[in-house]
């Protein structure tokens, strides 16, 4: 026999949240499929079951009177005493939290295009007085044609009849690495506290992380409302420059600099969408990585840091002859030579050639004060040069570069150890040592 929500043939599960189970269902009147998500109401916990009335009639309420191609539709809602479900415009896609790891990024032109999209969805929710209050990953669902789905409006707010009333806000509402200042403060809310939302979700499409991360709750919490994001084109220099100023305006902690409407933030991004690529270059991101992933430098590097250094990186094809550092400039660029040779020199002395998977110009990163080239490294025959960002790296995650630290040190040692053999092969006859092993003797034991 077939199960049944009410006169919905339930097909069957979608998800299980926290308060409540979404099913696959076939509505016998149109003739269509459908979401039906169910709450039941807990005998045990009055308090949580009137909260979870209130929020499952506010989702109802306030999602009928919304109508975006971009908003999930709201069909049929009903409240029982034991248990309540509402109906759905069923959606074949999948939510974007699952795009928002390093080594899942959309390319650059398709997060644009679902930001966009986004921004007039929260625009049209603007204008019909109601604000979100929990714009993530997870409350977004896409479909294969990169059409997105806001859903989830439980923790909404109808700005029309709640403004100025102590239902504004409640305290663990939202998704506080999601959070704007204001909301975190319990301050009144309004449109801009979802585009700030909004502007997180884009950093994070775009670089793999949170614009701030932190331990624990009240480090996050602090550096929400006191610090500045990164810039987003540091931490990616693959991205249009010009989306640094649009990442600042939608992450202003002041909201009088922030942008008003969801329609200005998407004529902001519609500037930039030009200026990137509409190719998909995952093809090219994986044969990246395979290229990567076989040198001998990147060996211990686990896949997930693999594909942040992608992140990070700038990808150069030079050709003979070509100078890539120069003694006496100052940077603290550096990278890996993934095909061809150079020659390091210095005073117009050649030291040594390295190719593929050799590391070039590490000293003045890992040099805490001094950025001034001691070498000069040039290019043999065409080469394939891994450009490592710098400053993507010191803002990039701490295992990666903890990762960089651990094998650029051991490179440095192993380089050390060479040009002490070649100096021993120059020098005098040693000094012979007479007497015990200092290193092997045991010390004595004071008396």
């Amino acid at each position: 026999m077939t199960e049944k929500i009410g006169k919905y043939e339930v097909i069957r599960p979608l998800g299980k949240g926290a308060t409540a189970v979404v099913y696959l269902a076939r509505d016998p009147d149109m003739d269509r499929e459908v979401a039906i998500k169910l709450v039941r109401f807990g005998q045990e916990n009055a308090a949580m079951s009137r909260r979870l009335r209130k929020l499952f009639q506010t989702e109802d309420s306030i999602g009928r009177r919304l109508d975006h191609p971009n908003i999930v539709r709201i069909y049929d809602a009903v409240v029982e005493d034991e248990q309540a479900y509402l109906v759905m415009e069923y959606i074949d896609g999948v939510p974007l939290d699952k795009f928002c790891t390093i080594d899942k990024l959309l390319p650059m032109h398709r997060v644009i295009g679902i930001i966009f999209k986004c921004c007039m969805a929260l625009d049209h929710a603007f204008r019909r007085g109601v604000v979100h209050r929990d714009i993530k990953p997870a409350n977004i669902l896409i479909d294969a044609a990169d059409n997105p789905k806001i859903t989830d409006f439980g923790l909404a707010i109808n700005l029309h009849k709640d403004m100025g009333k102590d239902s504004t806000f409640v305290m663990g509402v939202g998704s506080p690495a999601y959070m704007s200042p204001e909301q975190i403060k319990n301050y009144p809310l309004n449109q801009k506290t979802d585009l700030y939302s909004l502007g997180v979700l884009l950093f994070q499409l775009l670089t793999g992380r949170l614009p701030f991360r932190a331990s624990n709750a009240a480090t996050l919490v602090y550096k929400i409302i006191n610090m500045e994001a990164p810039s987003v084109c540091a931490l990616n220099p693959s991205l249009p420059a010009g989306l640094d100023p649009i990442l600042r305006k939608a992450l202003e902690k002041d909201l009088y600099n922030r942008y008003r409407n969801g329609a200005e933030f998407a004529k902001d991004l519609s500037t930039v969408r030009y200026q990137m690529l509409e190719d998909d270059d995952t093809a090219q991101d994986e044969a990246h990585f395979e290229r990567l992933r076989k040198l001998e430098f990147f060996a211990d590097f686990e896949d997930i840091e693999l594909w942040e250094v992608l992140r990070i990186s700038v990808w150069r094809e030079l050709s003979e002859k070509v100078t890539l550092i120069r003694e006496g400039s100052s940077s603290r660029m550096f990278g890996v030579i993934v095909e061809g040779f150079v020659e390091v020199s210095l005073e117009g002395r050649a030291i040594c050639r390295l190719g593929a998977g050799e590391l070039v110009g590490e000293a003045t990163y890992l040099h805490p004060t001094d950025a001034v080239r001691r070498t000069t490294v040039v290019t043999l025959e065409p080469t394939l040069f891994l450009e490592i960002n710098s400053a993507a790296l010191d803002l990039g995650s701490d295992e990666v570069r903890e990762r960089f630290n651990t094998v650029l040190v051991a490179k440095v040692l192993d380089r050390l150890h060479d040009a002490n053999r070649a100096l021993a092969r120059l020098g005098q006859p040693a000094v012979q040592g007479s007497g015990s092993d200092l290193e092997a003797s045991v010390p004595l034991q004071l008396l």
